[in-house]
């Protein structure tokens, strides 16, 4: 049975190996000699790479040893982190005395 790696940045250590497949964590400079070193090797079927890795490597690169493999390669979307709405000092006072969220 072939394996599924997954590359990702070091803020998603621990994501996909709880899963139980084998995640490398590695930096954007390590990026492509890894994915060169993954595509190499005939037990690995599906590579899944972050695509904040992926930016120091060449679209024509990418599409070259993604050509020359008989795999999958998968660019994993990068997650986007949410505006963190501030609460107004206010409302906290009121929600925290009655027990209560009042939208004003």
């Amino acid at each position: 049975m072939k394996k599924i790696v997954f590359l990702t940045p070091h803020d998603a250590e621990y994501g996909f190996s709880l899963a139980g497949v084998v995640q490398n964590v590695i930096t954007q400079d390590e990026a492509e000699p890894k994915l060169r070193s993954l595509l190499s090797e005939p037990d690995t079927g599906l590579v899944v790479i972050d695509e904040r890795l992926i930016r120091g490597i060449s679209d024509e690169r990418l599409r070259e040893l993604e050509n020359r493999w008989y795999g999958v390669l998968l660019i994993l979307p990068a997650p986007e982190r949410a505006v963190i709405e501030v609460e107004d000092y206010a409302l906290r006072l009121i929600r925290r005395a009655i027990g209560y969220h009042v939208k004003i």
